[in-house]
């Protein structure tokens, strides 16, 4: 589920549409939790679709440290990546504002956290824009990415977060470890999916 104040309107040919925010987000802000009405399909389960139907689930999903395809059944499918994105997912399965979101700004994502089964070329138009999105970057960028989230959740508490019901008891009671108990961090690496072989990464 996508944080609430948000809309889905077109950009262009090459990107589509993407998502903007429709009131200033502040950095800390949950933007998106995983909840019981995401459609979540094994590699299996995605290999038995026909072409057009694996089309549109490649397009529209990603896979999580199991290897499942998490389809999105609101406008968090939307989400265009930006190398100099605004948003990023934890280590703790939700995603999180990473600095000050403006009213009317497009929220963007860090797709090298998605397990790419594949690289996939992208021109976000930013200065420090990668060209490429490489199925490696989580690791590559590890150290940086996670310093990147753990300042936005130092802010978490001071911000609204109409999301917060909406998580599960676990990702809560991990967090809140991490914030008021004696929990160490959860690293990003926690997102990655190692698969044992090839065969259970094919797209």
């Amino acid at each position: 589920m996508i944080h609430p104040d948000r809309e889905v309107k077109y950009i262009n040919e090459a990107l589509g549409s993407g998502v903007f925010a429709t009131k200033a987000l502040p950095n800390g802000t949950i933007l998106y939790v995983i909840d019981s009405l995401e459609v979540e399909l094994t590699s299996k389960q995605f290999n038995s679709l026909n072409k057009n139907m694996r089309d549109i689930v490649d397009t529209y999903s990603y896979i999580n440290e199991k290897g499942h395809r998490i389809l999105s059944w609101d406008n968090a499918k939307y989400v265009n990546h930006k190398c100099e994105c605004n948003s990023m997912s934890t280590g703790y399965g939700f995603e999180i504002a990473i600095k000050d979101i403006d009213y009317g700004e497009e929220i963007t994502d860090e797709y090298g956290l998605f397990n790419l089964p594949h690289a996939i070329t992208v021109d976000c138009g930013c200065i420090n824009c990668r060209k490429v999105v490489n199925p490696t970057d989580a690791d590559t960028y590890l150290y940086e990415w996670d310093e990147i989230v753990k300042d936005a959740l130092a802010y978490i508490t001071n911000v609204e977060q109409p999301l917060w019901d909406h998580m599960k008891y676990k990702t809560i009671k991990e967090l809140n470890g991490y914030l008021y108990g004696n929990k160490p961090y959860k690293s990003i690496e926690t997102l990655r999916y190692r698969p044992i072989d090839d065969t259970n990464f094919a797209s």
